[in-house]
């Protein structure tokens, strides 16, 4: 971040990872640690230990904003089947391809379970080890719609499978929420590669914003909510949905700071006995 309130430290698994964040931020190697958090060890070691399993550079921590997910890969046979079907259904007069033929699986071990379940839920335990104050989440909208199409990501036909991604995120955001943490999660609609500050910011919860027709934001913008949470929060926890609103005039669209200011004067925060229950 180009910021100078906050001196950042980019956390990520692998190499792979950090030669992708530095190529798309820009940002230094000083800038960037690799650990797999998932894979330490630190349940045991006492606040006042001198052996800490963690890199040195993320000592004295006061903030971690998450933004983890299992990523899904299309399967190429599906994309096959799929290009077949297309002289068949231009003649029926139907959609050339019907993507819901698309058939989408995660990598073994990068299953929703694992990445946005057990993951986060180590990321928040290592955030209270470090000392961390503030924990942002970036989750996802949808999830009190049981017939979300994202939870049918990594199953088959039949409902079997690695999938419920929005179930077990739900599921690591509770476990935020009752971790003692000052916490901001925030539920983004469709995520898009537009240019940020150019979409009036709207909050919401509950899922109310999935009644729009338009119910994307631009991930610029979500960076920016994000900082805007450390900044004018004010020690308060909140939990809420956005998405981008097109207006006449680009160049008056308010600060993700505004915006999330006023809402958080509406008391407003997503009731969490709605939706799915735990596994």
């Amino acid at each position: 971040s180009s910021d100078p309130q906050f001196d950042v430290v980019g956390l990520v698994r692998s190499e792979a990872s950090a030669k992708k964040l530095m190529a798309k931020t820009k940002c230094s190697l000083e800038e960037v640690v690799i650990s797999d958090v998932t894979q330490m060890q630190f349940e045991d070691v006492g606040d006042d230990s001198q052996q800490n399993p963690w890199p040195r550079a993320l000592d004295g921590t006061e903030a971690m904003v998450i933004c983890t997910s299992a990523v899904p890969q299309i399967s190429k046979l599906s994309v096959i089947k799929a290009m077949l079907k297309i002289p068949l259904n231009i003649l029926a007069k139907k959609k050339a391809i019907n993507f819901r033929d698309l058939v989408f699986k995660y990598k073994p071990g990068q299953y929703p379970e694992m990445v946005d379940y057990v993951g986060q839920k180590k990321q928040i335990d290592f955030a209270k080890k470090l000392g961390v104050k503030h924990v942002i989440l970036v989750s996802s909208m949808g999830v009190l719609d049981p017939n979300n199409f994202l939870n049918q990501i990594g199953k088959d036909k039949r409902g079997n499978g690695h999938g419920d991604i929005l179930i077990w995120k739900r599921m690591a955001e509770k476990y935020l929420c009752l971790s003692g943490l000052q916490y901001t999660i925030i539920h983004p609609g469709g995520l898009v590669d537009t240019e940020s500050r150019k979409m009036e910011l709207v909050l919401d919860v509950d899922d109310a914003l999935m009644r729009n027709e338009k119910k994307s934001i631009s991930r610029g913008d979500v960076a920016n909510l994000c900082i805007a949470a450390l900044t004018v929060s004010g020690g308060k926890s909140i939990s809420f949905d956005c998405i981008g609103k097109e207006v006449a005039d680009e160049n008056n669209v308010r600060s993700p700071e505004d915006v999330l200011k006023e809402f958080l004067e509406t008391g407003k925060t997503a009731d969490y006995r709605l939706g799915p229950a735990s596994y």
